[in-house]
């Protein structure tokens, strides 16, 4: 969420930088508001006050026994506090919608965000390895998966309906292996604690990350009100909601394995074959809190960690500057990293690393205390994919693809397979 005084002092900046996300003007919008909340707040204070003063004239009164004059004041502040609910209600109205309005309103880009509509704007900002050279012909990972009788949609559609994968035998395994290494590479040579949290929240949990109001249609929600995380950032990063921190233990750094829930709404007709575009999914999830003079360097540091772990599984990927278009909600820069799939191929996006500045923080009122000035400031979020382990797992089947049908295990993954090298049809 933006600051409004910050809207009122630079009215002109945050129309500019809504055009560069293609979003109409709101500045005019939002100040009325505004306007608004400030006079009703003007006129409830001015309320209590003449009430305040009025009951102290009472006293005066009765004490030079004009009796005449008491009565009447006692009537005005009868009649102020007769009419205050109503005040009082417009006041929290005010405030609701102005909260409201600027819940809806993205971030602001960095300056060097590239400008742009979308994914044809984006900017290459390096590509790691090279695409496999193979004599035999690259086949999508469904293919696989069902040649080597591992990879039932049927069966997933039976049971859940479209959009869902049945792994099973050695594939259900490769995939727990990839969450496995994704985590443990992270928690012991990248910095980040593990974290084990809920997969159901609460409204206010998914309004503190962006989730709601905006796109509660992308949603699952449950008959008691929680809804189902489309991602762990919405629990890492909230854990330190409503929190004071202290500037010396920053930066935090979390991660999480979880599966995630997206209704997908409005993909219908995308990525309809195999488990590219997924209601439910595995991702390592990356967050670091931070204070405002290191998220730049924490969200360097995040792609890397999070381009590490494909340079582990030696795949080919590019990364990628979004443009202001192509950006999400609550981003103010990020970088999209995109794995090589031979069967399709192109390069598919399998992590999303975004710096949010304290567009988050003010949203979940979380703080720290300056080491210097002991001021207190909102704090700076960042959250990454680390990365999603079905888009990996689609990536590895591809690029490890042998002539024979069989798919190679990478060597960063044997640890995990308990003595396989490779992936076959059982006999």
């Amino acid at each position: 969420m933006l600051d409004i005084k910050w809207i009122r002092e630079n009215e002109g900046a945050l129309d500019a930088a809504l055009n560069k996300r293609g979003a109409e003007p709101m500045a005019a919008t939002l100040l009325a508001l505004d306007d608004t909340r400030r006079s009703v707040i003007q006129k409830l204070q001015d309320m209590q006050s003449r009430r305040n003063a009025a009951s102290k004239e009472i006293g005066i009164a009765l004490g030079q026994k004009n009796s005449e004059l008491a009565e009447k004041l006692k009537a005005e502040v009868a009649s102020i506090k007769e009419t205050m609910p109503v005040a009082e209600q417009e006041e929290r109205d005010a405030v609701a919608a102005l909260d409201d309005a600027l819940s809806r309103i993205p971030n602001i880009p960095l300056d060097d965000v590239p400008v742009g509509k979308d994914e044809h704007d984006n900017v290459v900002k390096r590509v790691v390895g090279e695409k496999p050279r193979w004599n035999h012909t690259a086949k999508e990972h469904y293919e696989i998966g069902e040649a080597l009788g591992m990879m039932d949609f049927e069966r997933a559609t039976k049971l859940s309906g479209s959009r869902f994968t049945v792994l099973t035998g050695q594939l259900a395994r490769l995939e727990r292996a990839l969450g496995q290494f994704m985590i443990d590479l992270h928690t012991t040579e990248h910095g980040y604690t593990e974290v084990s949290s809920p997969l159901m929240v609460k409204g206010e949990t998914m309004y503190g990350t962006g989730q709601l109001p905006k796109f509660e249609e992308d949603l699952f929600k449950t008959t008691d009100g929680r809804y189902l995380i489309p991602t762990a950032e919405v629990t890492l990063t909230n854990l330190v909601s409503g929190e004071m921190l202290e500037q010396e233990k920053l930066p935090l750094r979390f991660t999480a394995l979880t599966p995630s829930f997206r209704s997908e709404a409005g993909s219908a007709g995308r990525d309809t074959r195999g488990m590219l575009r997924q209601h439910q999914f595995w991702k390592c999830e990356l967050v670091s809190v931070t204070d405002q003079e290191s998220s730049i360097a924490e969200h360097e540091r995040m792609t890397e960690c999070a381009e590490n772990m494909l340079k582990r599984l030696g795949l080919h990927f590019r990364t990628m500057t979004l443009c202001t278009g192509d950006m999400g909600f609550g981003a103010r820069k990020t970088y999209d990293i995109e794995v090589w799939l031979p069967g399709q191929d192109t390069y598919r996006e399998i992590s999303s690393c975004s710096v949010c500045g304290d567009f988050q923080g003010r949203r979940m009122n979380a703080r720290y205390r300056a080491k210097d000035d002991k001021a207190l400031k909102f704090v700076h979020t960042l959250n990454g994919s680390g990365v999603a382990v079905g888009r990996c797992l689609i990536a590895v089947m591809e690029n490890y693809l042998n002539e024979d049908g069989s798919v190679t295990i990478p060597d960063a993954l044997l640890p995990y397979m308990g003595g396989l090298t490779k992936i076959e049809r059982a006999a």
